[in-house]
């Protein structure tokens, strides 16, 4: 893993809270602690030295460019977990394709406060 943590800054928990828990959930981060402002996801087991993706409340937050990528191992993946998105009420939902090259299948989508985010697999 390339990262220790991700920590993404929210302006209501409760307006993008569905997307995260089916996402992150489906990837394997199923582990969930929070404290009502904030909510951090873990992978499964005990250990909280493995990378996790936190969701941090910041009232003035507002969106902007930055753009979240995860990474699929398969073009299934990407189908899968897009749908578990989509279905968890993903807005500004582009769904999967090749973009640019036949080695790049992506979707893409927002959550409620307007971050970006995406499901990528490369060959």
């Amino acid at each position: 893993m390339l990262y220790d943590h991700i920590d993404l800054r929210v302006s209501d928990l409760g307006k993008v809270r569905g997307l995260y828990d089916a996402l992150l959930a489906a990837m394997g981060f199923s582990r969930v602690d929070e404290d009502g402002k904030n909510v951090n996801y873990y992978l499964e087991g005990d250990d909280r030295a493995q990378p996790f993706f936190g969701l941090m409340t910041d009232p003035a937050h507002s969106r902007n460019g930055t753009r979240i990528a995860f990474r699929a191992a398969t073009r299934a993946d990407v189908d899968r977990l897009a749908g578990i998105a989509l279905a968890a009420g993903a807005g500004a939902f582009e769904a999967p394709e090749d973009y640019g090259s036949p080695r790049y299948y992506a979707a893409f989508f927002e959550d409620a406060d307007g971050n970006k985010l995406e499901i990528c697999f490369r060959e």
